[in-house]
């Protein structure tokens, strides 16, 4: 693909990407299961490790200040959702882990999110479902060794003209 088109699909992607985000947060707040959506992908990302991940290791790979990432574990902690605990040998490093109840929360909140992006790509006849299902196929192979978190020092390229 040359970089024109390229950055035609990037900028689609950029333009539905936050609608189904908005519409996903919609209907999490709706149902009253995470107070807020944010919480969702921290809960996911903590659940989806082996082992409990740092404070600051998080805050990196969700792209937000240490202080915003103290706050939202803050917030998911006092619900019961995740454990923090400190390293004996560094009292400054906080490792955050996923508890039974957040896993039964996380558990809810992807059925209610998958309902509801069922109900919406219902409309789509069975061509466009399976047109959708193979593009989706592409995306996550483009992005299956994506780098989660930006190195230092590293820029990013530009491809060409906006």
């Amino acid at each position: 693909m040359s970089v024109l088109p390229a950055r035609e699909t990037a900028r689609l992607l950029l333009s539905i990407v936050p609608r189904v985000m908005r519409t996903l947060a919609a209907e999490l707040r709706a149902g009253g299961e995470l107070p807020a959506p944010a919480h969702y992908g921290v809960l996911s990302m903590v659940a989806g490790q082996r082992r409990p991940l740092t404070l600051t290791g998080l805050a990196a790979l969700q792209g937000v200040s240490l202080p915003t990432m103290s706050n939202t574990v803050t917030a998911m902690a006092d619900h019961g959702w995740v454990r923090r605990t400190a390293l004996d040998t560094d009292r400054r490093i906080v490792r955050v882990e996923v508890t039974p109840q957040g896993r039964a929360v996380l558990g809810r909140v992807k059925r209610a999110a998958e309902i509801h992006l069922a109900e919406r790509l219902v409309a789509l006849d069975a061509p466009a479902r399976r047109q959708l299902q193979q593009g989706l196929s592409v995306l996550v192979r483009a992005f299956a060794h994506a780098e989660v978190a930006p190195r230092p020092g590293r820029r990013s390229r530009r491809l060409g003209p906006p």
